[in-house]
């Protein structure tokens, strides 16, 4: 796969703890990407943060919080990113999904290492 020059990056923020049918939101998230033949999908654990519920959530040992942030980051081309946002429709229930227009430099596929 080829991605160079302007793309758009997808930006997913929600919480750890979110679900979708019993299994982790993020985990739904990176699945359906990967089918969609998108580039790839990183997922990011926060330190600390909130959203909207408006509690910060922390990693800060004293603190009994769990729900801390997760941010899913996808860039592909700007056609393939927008044919994929209908999937997060029914998905996000709750969080922030924000697009950002990205120029990509580098983008290199690894060889298939199956043999």
């Amino acid at each position: 796969m080829k991605l160079e020059g302007s793309a758009l990056r997808l930006t997913i923020l929600v919480d750890e703890d979110d679900t979708w049918h019993r299994k982790p939101l993020y985990h739904e998230i990176v699945h359906r990407a990967h089918q969609a033949g998108l580039a790839g999908a990183s997922v990011i654990r926060g330190m600390e943060g909130y959203g909207t519920s408006s509690r910060i959530h922390t990693t800060r040992i004293l603190s009994l919080t769990e729900h801390l942030p997760l941010a899913i980051t996808i860039v592909d081309a700007t056609d393939k990113i927008r044919a994929f946002l209908p999937q997060l429709d029914d998905l996000i229930t709750e969080g922030l999904v924000i697009l950002d227009p990205v120029e990509v430099i580098r983008y290199v596929d690894r060889p298939d290492r199956t043999g």
